[in-house]
């Protein structure tokens, strides 16, 4: 089954679980804005996507601007802030086993799904 960390008010991850529904039918849904995901299951993210806390922000949020995020090097500092303030969370994710992506642009889904 293939979860994705999923927020209803964007089009690229309605636009995402379109096309996961479609090609896979069976989705498990994460509104992870309603139900923030923990310290743990960051880390386990960032390993499956094989990127850095940063790589999983959204920078041109104007949170990330308000936190003074850029300036701040410490990964582990940077996991806290994606577990304190979710909206931070680049979307969407799908998650698959031990593999995930970041469905940004769309193509990026569109080969997750293929293999």
């Amino acid at each position: 089954m293939t979860t994705i960390w999923h927020n209803p008010k964007c089009s690229k991850s309605r636009e995402a679980l379109a096309l996961l529904s479609e090609k896979n039918g069976e989705v498990e849904v994460v509104k992870y804005l309603e139900t923030a995901p923990s310290r743990s299951e960051i880390e386990a993210l960032l390993h499956k996507l094989g990127v850095s806390a940063r790589e999983l922000m959204r920078t041109k949020e104007d949170l990330y601007k308000e936190l003074d995020v850029a300036n701040i090097v410490d990964e582990n500092r940077l996991i806290d802030i994606l577990v304190g303030h979710p909206k931070l969370i680049e979307r969407p994710i799908l998650i698959e086993g031990n593999r995930a992506v970041i469905g940004r642009p769309v193509e990026k889904v569109i080969e997750f799904l293929a293999h």
